[in-house]
């Protein structure tokens, strides 16, 4: 009883057995890798992060987004897995403190006439009593070395790295709508475009037709372009099957069942996202995968404090109670009446046959797994950021050279109607050059569906967003 209060004061001390965590350096380079010339456009600041794709400016899009953020089942069942994290979290911060259990006993007896006596010349006789206890029980753990405090730092980065991964699930999920939702609209923009090249590719045959009936045009001429507009339907149906299939796989994403899904067709947003500047650095901490993968770190290196809380003694207060005792509920609460006892138990293992030590090197390869696999993290937020930052300036390159193509055929349409109209070009010639303008207008468009999707891969890459220097000085 007299080291009691040393113990109690060694156990508030803040000492606690294990190495303390420090949050490694993470590999980052200091600025990206981008081609000459191509400059980082000012980021959307003024935008909320968590809701990155309202930055494409899509009603559509954003009411997907909001309904799989409700009904979808993958997010639902990370947020389950969250709540399960944060209560196994408050499981053990609940050994922090001792825990009180109140109990009563009450029994009434008849002792036996012929039970053995301490005094054989007295004739024993049979009593009946009462037996009546409430009392009041605490059992607490003495943190000495900081096994306790270990284990709660263990469980709540536990928890945080449950809130990561929740936020990741959410990052993935939303992103994946996104990038579906703009490969459908693309879908939608060709397939009208292919019906207006149809319709330019049917006038040519039916041109063709009444040339080669007139006997200046071949009758292979003729079976050329017929296979030309066959090869167009061809691609048309193939268009409408993976719209199909874009828009089965946005109700799934959405939460909604396929076959009772309908979306109208639409046109590619008009808006790309804004590049972001500033240092890698910056902008791929806020990932939560990586979040994840440091708090993974930490919850692994608080183990290793735990192991090594098995070396030494066990310390607890028990049995440790308050109450009364008596016969009778009139004197159950009197001064006469009151019991309690204090007891301090330590436990130690003399022998496991290494159990302890394997416990230790368990948990120091627990944390080197986990530090290898923030490391790997790192790299490949970095890559994938690197793939989509270098993805949107190719695709820049090609749409910007597209557009102009696109121009010279709309220059092109423009001087055949013109000719047409004074009777200078052909109808053959006219719908010609009508086809190879759409054709152009096409790839134009692909392209463009091209652009956005990258936007889409390096909003997810970033973590789902960014903000200004001087938003976040006001912040901070």
């Amino acid at each position: 009883m007299r080291a009691l209060p040393l113990l109690i004061a060694a156990a508030l001390s803040g000492c606690a057995v294990g190495p303390d965590y420090q949050r490694p350096a993470s590999d980052l380079p200091a600025q990206w890798k981008s081609e000459a010339g191509w400059l980082p456009a000012a980021p959307a600041d003024g935008l909320p992060k968590r809701e990155w794709w309202r930055q494409f400016g899509d009603e559509e899009l954003n009411r997907l987004e909001a309904d799989a953020l409700v009904r979808s089942p993958t997010l639902q069942l990370a947020l389950a897995r969250l709540d399960q994290a944060q209560a196994q979290s408050r499981i053990h911060g609940a050994a922090a403190l001792p825990t009180l259990a109140a109990g009563a006993a009450a029994t009434r007896s008849r002792l036996s006439a012929e039970r053995p006596q301490s005094a054989y010349g007295t004739a024993g006789s049979s009593t009946v009593q009462s037996d009546l206890k409430p009392m009041l029980s605490v059992s607490y753990e003495i943190d000495w070395l900081g096994r306790v405090r270990r284990d709660i730092e263990s469980a709540r980065a536990g928890a945080e790295q449950a809130a990561a991964d929740r936020a990741n699930v959410e990052l993935l999920l939303t992103a994946q709508l996104a990038s579906a939702y703009l490969q459908l609209r693309q879908e939608d923009e060709e397939i009208r475009l292919l019906d207006g090249i149809l319709d330019a590719q049917q006038r040519v045959l039916e041109l063709t037709g009444i040339r080669h009936r007139a006997g200046l045009a071949s009758a292979g001429d003729e079976a050329q372009q017929a296979a030309t507009v066959a090869a167009s339907r061809a691609q048309r149906e193939l268009l409408l099957n993976q719209r199909r299939a874009s828009e089965d796989l946005l109700a799934t994403l959405s939460g909604a069942p396929a076959a009772s899904f309908r979306l109208a067709p639409g046109k590619l947003p008009d808006t790309l996202p804004a590049v972001p500047a500033g240092a890698p650095s910056a902008l791929l901490q806020r990932r939560p995968d990586i979040a994840s993968a440091e708090r993974a770190m930490a919850a692994a290196n608080a183990q290793i404090g735990v192991a090594k809380a098995a070396y030494f003694p066990q310390l607890t207060l028990a049995p440790t109670y308050l109450g009364s005792e008596s016969t009778g509920l009139a004197n159950l609460f009197s001064t006469p009446a009151l019991i309690w006892g204090i007891g301090l138990q330590a436990t130690q293992t003399l022998f496991d046959n290494g159990k302890t030590a394997a416990g230790v090197a368990y948990a120091e390869a627990g944390y080197r797994a986990a530090l290898a696999g923030y490391r790997q993290t790192v790299l490949q937020a970095v890559q994938e950021a690197q793939d989509a930052l270098g993805a949107l300036h190719g695709l820049d390159q090609a749409r910007r050279l597209q557009d102009e193509a696109v121009r010279k055929q709309d220059q092109a349409y423009a001087i055949s109607r013109l000719r047409y109209r004074e009777g200078l070009d052909s109808a053959l010639t006219l719908a010609a050059a009508r086809q190879s303008q759409l054709a152009a207008q096409r790839t134009q468009a692909q392209l463009r569906g091209g652009q956005l999707t990258a936007g889409v891969g390096l909003l997810k890459a970033l973590g789902g967003g960014w903000q200004a220097p001087q938003d976040a000085d006001r912040q901070n």
